[in-house]
């Protein structure tokens, strides 16, 4: 069980790369102590991630990494404390992922800015907890990770947390819909969103037509388990899946004249983007998401803009946003604990391990964000609904 200790830091996200403009940097502003241990800090500390940056997931690792250089590049332009930065691809595969760990260890990382998917974190977290190597992960959001070591922090939902909140918003803002569920049952994420959003729902009287599910083996044809919602009546789809096959299940809805409204969890972000998809489709669909490129405040805006500028155009999703605030609370926990590079990666994670259990966080994805003493964050859930093809927020 993690220690719960007392530390209280607020994100700053604002123009960090301009170097001595004080409340203006980016990230997490801290403490008057901990921003003078980074000034007067000269180490450098290793921090390494691995995620899918090639293949059919690529859209979340390569989000989370371009978001992730964003932060570095702002921290380093301070002065101070410095972070060489790492990642490398798993290719959202647990066997490659704990390959990806152990090459990040040969390099020297001293702390895991996590695994991108939830089947890469659940490979590598032993291997992690056994060295006591501090882990926070962007996205990997199964609830088991909070039993497999105190070393491992979220930065994301739990899966049945965010499946519950999901139930919730379809309970109030879809009022009375007869509802189908696809799922993947082969995988961690997906099944951990359909149990709790199946829980909840019976709680609240949510009426559910149509459960339907297929497997990693058997996705390639979607096309049944979208005539069996259809044919049970099903108004609303809920799809606690990845946005590739949902781009698949849109498609073929469309191509049978189905128009449900259909409802996702935050592995549906990235949709927009699959190529060869036809993105008017999603017109109506609304999913989970705790961070929105279009809003107007500073903070996200500085952010958008700098990684549009390094991604080619690319709007960042959540993802991204979750991997820039990965860095900067490690980066405010490690100036706070007067980390100074030199330490081992086991002295770090002891020391950060401490500063997490208590220090209260506003970033991109979220305000008041706090740690309990398994890891598992809290924030408050948010949805979008796809408008004119960009996310807007739902009433």
């Amino acid at each position: 069980m993690k220690k719960v200790l007392a530390l209280t830091m607020a994100l700053a996200l604002v123009a960090a790369s301009f170097a001595g403009c004080g409340n203006s940097s980016s990230g997490t502003s801290t403490t008057a102590a901990a921003t003078t241990a980074a000034a007067e800090g000269t180490g450098t500390v290793k921090i390494g991630m691995s995620g899918p940056l090639t293949g059919g997931a690529s859209a979340y690792g390569l989000a989370v990494k371009a978001g992730m250089e964003v932060a570095v590049e702002e921290i380093n332009a301070k002065g101070g404390l410095q972070i060489e930065f790492n990642a490398q691809d798993d290719e959202a595969d647990g066997e490659k992922a704990v390959s990806a760990y152990n090459v990040l260890k040969d390099w020297g990382m001293q702390v895991m800015a996590g695994q991108v998917t939830t089947g890469s974190a659940l490979a590598v977290a032993p291997e992690s907890a056994a060295d006591n190597m501090f882990n926070l992960t962007p996205s990997a959001s199964a609830e088991a990770l909070a039993n497999s070591g105190d070393n491992i922090f979220q930065m994301c939902f739990t899966d049945p947390n965010q499946g519950a909140s999901a139930a919730e918003l379809v309970s109030t803002k879809y009022t009375g819909s007869k509802v189908g569920i696809i799922y993947d049952s082969s995988d961690d994420y997906s099944t951990g969103l359909y149990n709790g959003f199946k829980a909840k729902a019976a709680e609240l009287g949510v009426e559910i037509v149509a459960t339907t599910s297929y497997t990693a083996d058997n996705k390639a044809d979607l096309s049944t388990q979208v005539t069996q919602c259809q044919d049970a009546g099903a108004d609303l789809v809920f799809l606690p899946i990845y946005y590739t096959e949902a781009s698949q299940i849109l498609t073929y809805a469309n191509r049978i004249s189905y128009v449900p409204k259909f409802f996702g969890c935050d592995g549906m972000d990235g949709i927009l983007t699959v190529e060869g998809f036809d993105t008017s489709l999603a017109e109506g669909l609304a999913l989970m998401t705790p961070f929105d490129a279009n809003a107007t405040d500073e903070a996200t805006q500085s952010f958008v803009a700098k990684f549009k500028d390094k991604m080619d155009g690319l709007v960042p999703n959540q993802f991204a946003a979750d991997g820039y605030d990965v860095i900067y609370a490690i980066y405010n926990a490690m100036t706070a604990a007067g980390i100074t590079g030199n330490e081992s990666a086991s002295q770090i994670c002891d020391a950060l391990k401490a500063q997490f259990a208590t220090m209260t966080v506003d970033g991109l994805t979220g305000t008041g964000m706090h740690w309990d003493e398994n890891g598992m964050i809290s924030k408050s859930p948010a949805a979008v609904v796809v408008e004119n093809g960009v996310y807007v927020p739902m009433d």
